[in-house]
């Protein structure tokens, strides 16, 4: 009979991973176990708990539309009370927890007792201090057009945009808001978090904290022929290290992101297979290393890093709603997970249109616009460090952070604009140069530039 019960239990067994395996090549399939567990449970958790959404509709807007065929066999518990979220499938088979911590964000956790998860470091709370300025829109633009502008940002249900911010001169002059999303809740920026990996790196070199071009920065990287990466080649993803990414669930970015505690750990464990800035491949595991070398800068300990991240960032911009998550080894996830409301990712973008400078202070260097900007060899001239540039649809001086799920922020120099565009677009590729270009044209004649 023993022998009946375990043959039959590993028939079930088979039978339940071979199906899990079927629904892994369907075409409506996206994110799959155990990255499924993973990406649900730390979105649902830090979309909950730092975005303040309903857990079912942060569900049904930013993870589910990614399972396709698998949804149905996952299993979501959150507990509001010790602020977890667990996501499992077939039972206990794939399982997977993501904790909050108050002001840091959320963290999946695969070692409970080596996690401190009574720290917290607790927002500021200060409210937003950012203000419409309606005398300078109507002077210098069509109000109708530009309403006209954030019809067009929020058109489509398929498109899911939930907030919608322009930017002139420094001015807010227009924004929008899905239900239940204000001007203070922080929103995922996904890979744009790579944009503000590029400008932590601008803060550390103003502080004379950090040479970008200085080889042996990442103890992680000092052996078998990587000790000549530089922060400039991980910011720029001409590292030169294997791997590809294609967000199936089963690529190392993946695996990366969603199933292993030391990112950089694993990050730095791949072959070298192009020297050092000989070639261009979008990796996200070279920013998570950037991360680690970054954050080496910035203290010791998790408390530390955040508490320097707002003291020479995130305060003297006035970004009270931001979070970057870390971690379980305490490296800050600087490819994908930064949370921040609409008016801070557009404080973050105005930065790089005020000569670098913000309340008399000199955050990042004058001239780290150009740096950034600058085309990285081998990316068709698309991709500069952390920015994506030369989008044919765009002015030609444009420069961008753009993330997964069409989040966009546009970065005009000749228009003096930054616009914002946040959501969960699934499926379809949220084309947000419309949206720009309407609010380019919204201008008044007479006041746009020469």
């Amino acid at each position: 009979m023993k022998r009946l019960l375990a043959g039959a239990a590993g028939v079930i067994l088979a039978v339940a991973v071979g199906g899990w395996l079927y629904l892994s090549n369907s075409p409506a399939g996206q994110i799959y176990v155990p990255s499924g567990t993973g990406i649900t449970a730390k979105q649902i958790c830090s979309l909950t708990f730092v975005s303040g959404l309903d857990p079912e509709r942060a569900r049904a807007l930013y993870t589910d539309p990614l399972l396709g065929d698998a949804r149905p066999l996952l299993r979501v518990r959150v507990d509001h009370e010790a602020e977890t979220v667990k996501a499992s499938a077939l039972g206990m088979l794939f399982r997977q927890t993501a904790i909050h911590r108050e002001g840091l964000g959320c963290t999946l956790v695969h070692e409970p007792g080596a996690f401190d998860a009574g720290l917290a470091l607790p927002l500021s709370g200060e409210p937003d201090a950012m203000t419409l300025d309606t005398d300078w829109r109507d002077t210098q633009f069509d109000s109708a057009a530009l309403d006209a502008a954030l019809d067009l940002a929020f058109t489509d249900d398929g498109r899911n945009t939930l907030a919608a911010l322009v930017l002139h001169d420094g001015r807010l002059i227009a924004e929008r808001y899905a239900e239940g999303v204000t001007p203070e809740t922080p929103l995922p920026g996904w890979s744009m978090t790579k944009s503000f990996a590029a400008t932590l790196a601008g803060v550390l070199v103003q502080r004379g904290l950090l040479d970008v071009h200085a080889e042996g920065l990442a103890p992680d990287l000092a052996a078998n022929g990587r000790e000549a990466i530089t922060v400039d080649h991980l910011l720029r993803m001409t590292a030169g290290l294997d791997g590809f990414e294609t967000g199936d669930g089963f690529d190392p970015a993946s695996q990366m992101l969603f199933t292993q505690a030391d990112m950089a750990h694993y990050a730095a464990n791949r072959n070298v297979i192009h020297a050092p800035g000989e070639h261009w491949d979008y990796q996200s595991g070279d920013t998570i290393l950037a991360g680690s070398v970054l954050g080496r800068y910035l203290g010791d300990t998790v408390p530390e890093r955040q508490a320097a991240l707002r003291r020479w960032l995130f305060e003297p911009l006035g970004m009270h709603h931001s979070v970057v998550e870390a971690d379980e080894a305490g490296t800050l996830k600087l490819s994908s997970y930064m949370y921040a409301s609409a008016r801070d990712w557009a404080r973050l973008a105005q930065l790089y249109l005020d000569g670098g400078r913000s309340g008399g202070e000199q955050i990042i260097p004058p001239g780290w616009a150009d740096y950034v900007t600058t085309p990285t060899p081998h990316s068709r001239r698309r991709y500069g460090a952390g920015f994506w540039l030369n989008n044919p649809g765009l002015p030609s001086d444009a420069f961008m952070m753009d993330g997964f799920q069409s989040q966009r922020v546009v970065i005009i120099p000749s228009e003096s604009l930054v616009i914002v565009r946040l959501g969960a677009t699934n499926g379809v590729y949220e084309d947000t140069t419309g949206f720009v270009n309407a609010v380019i044209t919204a201008r008044k004649p007479d006041m746009a530039p020469e």
